[in-house]
């Protein structure tokens, strides 16, 4: 069947990657007893670890000339620097200069991902980060302000 289309298509493309990061949930305009009741376990002053998974999903035409939305090397290549290379196998609290201010909850680095692979990408393709702390708990991320 040929099929002949005026505009190109448009396709969602992800890519996921997996790393391990420590961090403790603390905020500083709470007071340790506030923390404890709020965090609980994840307020362990020596910090706890996750092995996240992290899937980028971007939304774009396919390209007439190469039949992709964007090259995967590429986008591999755009994750580790946007992600492994500084969260992986670090205690983000400590190692990633954003989170002294920001707490480090799943919601939060979800975000934080989203805005270093923003840099990285072509404008407009990034559609979503999903984070994945455990199988039950995952934040995803559209760039939506309040």
């Amino acid at each position: 069947m040929d099929v002949k289309r005026k505009t190109p298509p448009i396709v969602y493309i992800s890519r996921t990657e997996n790393f391990s990061t420590a961090h403790r949930l603390h905020s500083p305009g709470l007071s340790d007893e506030e923390n404890k009741t709020l965090y609980g376990k994840c307020n362990n002053p020596n910090g706890h670890g996750h092995n996240y998974k992290v899937e980028v999903v971007l939304r774009g035409p396919v390209d007439p000339l190469t039949g992709m939305v964007i090259n995967l090397v590429d986008l591999k290549n755009y994750m580790d620097t946007a992600i492994m290379s500084v969260l992986d196998h670090k205690n983000v609290d400590k190692d990633v200069p954003y989170f002294s201010s920001v707490v480090s909850t799943a919601e939060n680095i979800a975000v934080f991902i989203w805005d270093r692979m923003v840099e990285q990408l072509p404008p407009g393709l990034l559609y979503e980060v999903k984070l994945y702390e455990t199988d039950k708990n995952i934040a995803f991320y559209r760039g939506e302000m309040e």
